[in-house]
C-alpha cells in the first residue's frame, strides 16, 4: 500500500503514562518522507521525541506477538487485516475518545469503524485499464471473462492488496454476494485463460500496462496516478459491483510505556492539516473531510478519493475474511494460479 509508516525500538512497556519519548510503528514505503511530513512537525509543535524503524505488516506483526509481554512500541500504524489480528489476540488496548477529537471530523467508515485503532489512510480496489482498447468506458468485473481478452488481462496475486476486494467483487457479480467465494474461486479458475500474468507488484503491472501487454487488471487508484499525470493511455475505475475498500489503522499498543503521548500522536495524524500533507507528499488519502486532495486524486478516482462511502464503498468484513484469509491463499494457489 501506499501509506507510510514507522516503527521504533524503545524502552519497556511501563505505566502508560505521559513522556517526552514516542515509539511509532509503521510501513517501510516513503518512510523518509513520512519523517519530514508528520515526525519532525509533530516533535516541533508538542516536544516529543519519535523513534522510528521502518518494516512490513507481517515483520512488525510478529514483533508485538514476541515483544507482547514487554513492548517497546507505542503506537502501529498497519492494515486493517493485520490490525484485526492484533485485536483478537489481545495486542492493543481502547484509544480515549476524548483524547482523539479529530476522529469525530473523519468520513463514516472512519469514525464508526469497529475494534480499537481508527483508520487514518484508505486505497480503493477497481480496474486498471488501457483507454486506448476501451475507448468508451471501463470494463466491468464480468467483460473480464470476454475470450476477447484471451492473454491480456492480468490479475493480482491473493496476497496482493487487491487479491482478496477482486475475489470479493467476483463473488457479487457471479454468485449470491460476497460471501459466495466457492463461486468466485470456480469462475477465476476459468478466467485462466485470458490472464498473462498473475502479479504481485506495481511496478510489475504497471510495466504490463504501459508496455500494451496486458490492457486491464484489477487493481488500486494509486497505481493509475503516475500514468495520468504523464498523460500515457491508462485510467482506473471502481469495480461495477462488489466495492469494498482497504485501510490502515493506528493502534496503540496494549502496555504501552507512553500511551498519552500516543493517542496524541493519533490525533494529530487524523488532523486535516497533516491529512493534506500526507495526501500531498504520498498519495496517503484522508480520512478527515476537510482534507484537501492533489488534484490528481479525483482526476483519477472521483467522488471516491474524498467520500468512499458515497461512492459505494464498504470496508472488508475482517471477521470473515479473517477466518479464511489462510485457507484462501492456499485454495487461489491450488485452484486459480497454480
Amino acid at each position: 500500500m501506499t501509506a507510510v509508516l514507522l516503527a521504533g525500538c524503545g524502552g519497556p512497556g511501563g505505566s502508560g503514562g505521559g513522556s517526552d519519548e514516542l515509539v511509532v510503528s509503521g510501513f517501510s514505503f516513503g518512510a523518509e518522507e513520512f519523517e519530514k511530513t508528520v515526525v519532525a512537525p509533530f516533535e516541533e509543535e508538542t516536544g516529543i521525541q519519535v523513534t522510528f524503524d521502518p518494516g512490513s505488516n507481517s515483520d512488525r506483526y510478529n514483533r508485538l506477538l514476541v515483544d507482547r509481554a514487554r513492548p517497546d512500541v507505542d503506537v502501529v500504524l498497519i492494515s486493517d487485516l493485520f490490525a484485526a489480528d492484533g485485536e483478537r489476540e489481545g495486542l492493543f488496548t481502547d484509544i480515549d475518545p476524548g483524547s482523539v477529537p479529530n476522529r469525530a471530523d473523519t468520513v463514516e467508515f472512519a469514525r464508526d469503524a469497529p475494534g480499537q485503532g481508527i483508520p487514518y489512510t484508505f486505497t480503493l480496489p477497481g480496474v486498471l485499464y488501457s483507454t486506448d482498447a476501451f475507448p468508451d468506458g471501463p470494463p466491468t468485473v464480468a467483460s473480464l471473462w470476454d475470450p476477447e481478452l484471451a492473454g491480456r488481462i492480468a490479475v493480482p496475486d491473493i496476497s496482493a492488496t487487491a487479491g482478496i476486494p477482486f475475489l470479493i467483487a467476483v463473488a457479487e457479480t457471479f454468485g449470491s454476494g460476497p460471501q459466495d467465494v466457492d463461486t468466485a474461486f470456480a469462475k477465476l479458475a476459468e478466467l485462466k485463460p485470458n490472464v498473462l500474468q498473475f502479479y504481485s507488484s506495481t511496478t510489475e503491472l504497471l510495466s504490463l500496462l504501459e508496455r500494451g501487454e496486458v490492457v486491464a487488471a484489477p487493481g488500486l487508484d494509486l497505481f493509475a496516478y503516475d500514468a495520468v499525470e504523464a498523460g500515457r493511455p491508462v485510467a482506473w475505475a471502481p469495480f461495477d459491483r462488489g466495492r469494498v475498500l482497504s485501510y490502515n489503522k493506528a493502534e496503540i499498543v496494549e502496555g504501552a510505556a507512553n500511551t498519552d503521548g500516543a493517542q496524541r500522536f493519533v490525533n494529530y495524524l487524523l488532523s486535516p492539516e497533516v491529512q493534506t500533507r500526507t495526501a500531498t507528499a504520498f498519495s496517503d488519502k484522508p480520512v478527515n473531510r476537510a482534507a484537501t486532495v492533489p488534484p490528481i486524486m479525483t482526476e483519477v478516482a472521483g467522488g471516491a478519493a474524498t467520500d468512499p462511502g458515497a461512492a459505494g464503498y464498504v470496508p472488508l468484513d475482517l471477521d470473515f475474511v479473517g477466518a479464511n484469509r489462510g485457507a484462501w491463499i492456499d485454495r487461489f494457489a491450488r485452484e486459480v494460479s497454480g
